[in-house]
């Protein structure tokens, strides 16, 4: 959500459909982990990632060809011609388990900000009479999240109700500031204004210093202020390397050049009738 600190605690609330006493129903967290997904990257999106490459792709392909062709194989050497494809696969896998552990043993700074990232939430929902505590990861836009002294921040959230008399939270790790903060429900009228500014926010992975408060989930994952962070010193991790740019033009004109073959095979094998 957009500028939350900008509207009214209603105007939020009516936002993602949610009562403050209740919070959401099983099935609008399913449409809203269905829309955002978790708050959290998981095993198997980062599997995927290793194969989002189109030279990767191409080796793929040439792996299902070359079993098909094997299938077909009838001389003694049949089972020899299914070595190609396994090889290649192999070679695939084990590309991939190499791509999924360096992005799970990324820089000491980007592990440094996982530290930060709760395990456990306390959130509302209307499954459920009274606070339930929940794996901070399956936490959705929308949820209706409760926060004490001693906690951290499962996700960044606006707040909605101060049940005591100060709220104050430690935002050191994101902000720099070297006290806690004081903190409010009352809207910020600046849609400019920077993270220190947004007072009625409590920022994911942060912690409360004194106090407790009740608040709506407006952002998870990636799309929270300190996940925003991760994400770009990821991105800056990612940058294409000289070699690998050059094996993403190979692959490219390796493509268009099988594209051409395949097309010039298929014509040199068909016959057309002679025109009267």
């Amino acid at each position: 959500m957009d500028n939350a600190h900008c509207r009214k605690v209603e105007d939020v609330l009516a936002y993602f459909n949610v009562d403050e006493e209740t919070g959401l129903s099983d099935e609008q967290v399913k449409r809203q982990t269905e829309k955002f997904g978790l708050n959290a990257k998981s095993i198997w999106e980062l599997i995927f990632e290793q194969f989002d490459d189109l030279l990767v792709k191409i080796l793929l392909l040439a792996a299902v060809i070359s079993f098909v062709l094997a299938l077909f194989e009838e001389d003694d050497d049949s089972i020899t011609a299914f070595v190609e494809p396994f090889v290649i696969l192999l070679i695939l896998i084990a590309n991939a388990v190499v791509g999924v552990w360096q992005e799970r043993n990324a820089e000491s700074a980007i592990e440094a900000l996982k530290e930060y990232e709760p395990e456990i939430a306390k959130v509302f929902r209307k499954s459920s009479r009274g606070v339930q505590r929940i794996k901070a990861v399956n936490l959705v836009p929308g949820d209706i999240v409760e926060v004490s002294v001693g906690d951290k921040v499962p996700a960044d959230v606006r707040i909605t109700h101060i049940y005591s008399t100060s709220m104050r939270v430690d935002q050191s790790i994101l902000t720099g500031e070297s006290v806690s903060v004081s903190k409010m429900t009352e809207e910020v009228p600046d849609p400019r204004a920077v993270n220190q500014d947004k007072k009625n926010i409590l920022f994911s992975g942060t912690n409360i210093a004194s106090g407790k408060c009740r608040g709506v989930v407006i952002g998870t994952g990636l799309s929270t202020e300190i996940g925003k962070i991760r994400n770009q010193m990821m991105n800056t991790e990612q940058d294409r390397t000289p070699l690998q740019q050059k094996l993403d033009e190979f692959g490219q004109q390796l493509s268009k050049v099988s594209y051409i073959q395949r097309r010039r095979d298929f014509f040199d094998g068909r016959t057309f009738p002679c025109l009267a």
